[in-house]
């Protein structure tokens, strides 16, 4: 009945239902959202009270602290901040050129016949375990580094810090290449998608202007897809700085700061999966939790960061239009 007494429409009626389907649907949606974020606010909350001892004792310049001696109980991240940055740095200045070639030649060059069978492969590479990776690379990736590319490395760019130093065969440089061929299956997916949702006016209209096959890749297709590819690449670094098992496992785990790349070094994950099991003191095990909420700082940051990045992207471009 509405309010003059009259029997509803059934169009009034379903109206009405559709408003209350959209309301619940909202606040669904809602309880959604609220609740990711309440997810990371308790794992925050929970890395914070298990590290007040560090914090306490420490304060701020753990952050700056090179030093990690468990033995005299004196602890400091830069060493594994430091590893955990270079190494994610590696790995995407290796993976989004790859990538994104990857992606754009599945999307626009490969034939027909073969295309299929590559994307199958690389969805496949996305689904091998950490673990698995990380054998690989000790039985099979490390001794042909070791053998051959850090040694040519040395002799051609060797007047180069980075690559200067004596080759260990565990190093820097290995973790960032295991951690580059890890997220490379995310940034080829994901970019493979972004350039496969250009429209065909964009290609159309390039060609209709005289315009070559490469000159309709960069202008019509880059240009359109670059806020996507960027959006990849992020998702690349965020698996990427939070990787675990494989870099442990080639990377050499010695907390030091060496502008060699031929250097075993830590990372802020792997200190964590290494010594979690060994901490024996409760300043120990703080610092270790300190190290997991310095990990979580480092990887919101980063993505607000990329996120600022995109939108001074889109300005200029909405700009230049």
């Amino acid at each position: 009945m509405d309010p003059l007494g009259r029997p509803r429409s059934p169009a009034s009626q379903a109206a009405r239902g559709s408003r209350w389907a959209d309301r619940n649907f909202y606040l669904l949606a809602l309880l959604a959202a609220l609740t990711i974020l309440g997810l990371i606010a308790l794992v925050g909350w929970e890395l914070y009270r298990g590290c007040h001892l560090a914090l306490a004792k420490f304060g701020p310049a753990f952050l700056a602290n090179s030093s990690w001696d468990p033995v005299s109980d004196v602890y400091g991240a830069l060493p594994f901040i430091f590893g955990t940055l270079v190494s994610s740095l590696i790995a995407l200045i290796i993976a989004v050129p790859l990538g994104v070639a990857t992606a754009l030649f599945l999307t626009e060059m490969a034939p027909q016949a073969i295309r299929q069978p590559v994307i199958t492969v690389i969805e496949m590479l996305a689904a091998v375990p950490s673990v698995i990776f990380g054998l690989w690379g000790i039985f099979v990736l490390i001794p042909w580094l070791r053998d051959h590319l850090f040694p040519w490395l040395h002799s051609t760019l060797g007047f180069l810090p980075f690559f200067s130093g004596p080759i260990y065969g565990v190093s820097m440089l290995a973790g960032g290449i295991i951690v580059a061929i890890m997220i490379l299956p995310i940034i080829t997916s994901v970019s493979r998608e972004i350039i496969r949702s250009v429209p065909n006016l964009q290609r159309e209209a390039a060609y209709a202007l005289g315009s070559t096959h490469w000159e309709v890749i960069r202008i019509a297709v880059l240009s359109y897809a670059h806020r996507g590819i960027f959006g990849a690449a992020v998702l690349g670094l965020g698996r990427a700085l939070g990787e675990t098992m494989a870099v442990t496992m080639v990377i050499g785990n010695r907390p030091e700061i060496s502008a060699s790349l031929f250097a075993p070094g830590y990372t802020l994950a792997s200190v964590i999966a290494n010594e979690f099991t060994e901490a024996t003191s409760d300043l120990y095990l703080s610092a270790l939790f300190e190290l997991g909420l310095v990990l979580l700082g480092i990887t919101l940051i980063v993505n607000v960061i990329a996120q600022l990045m995109l939108r001074t992207f889109s300005g200029s471009s909405t700009g230049k239009t």
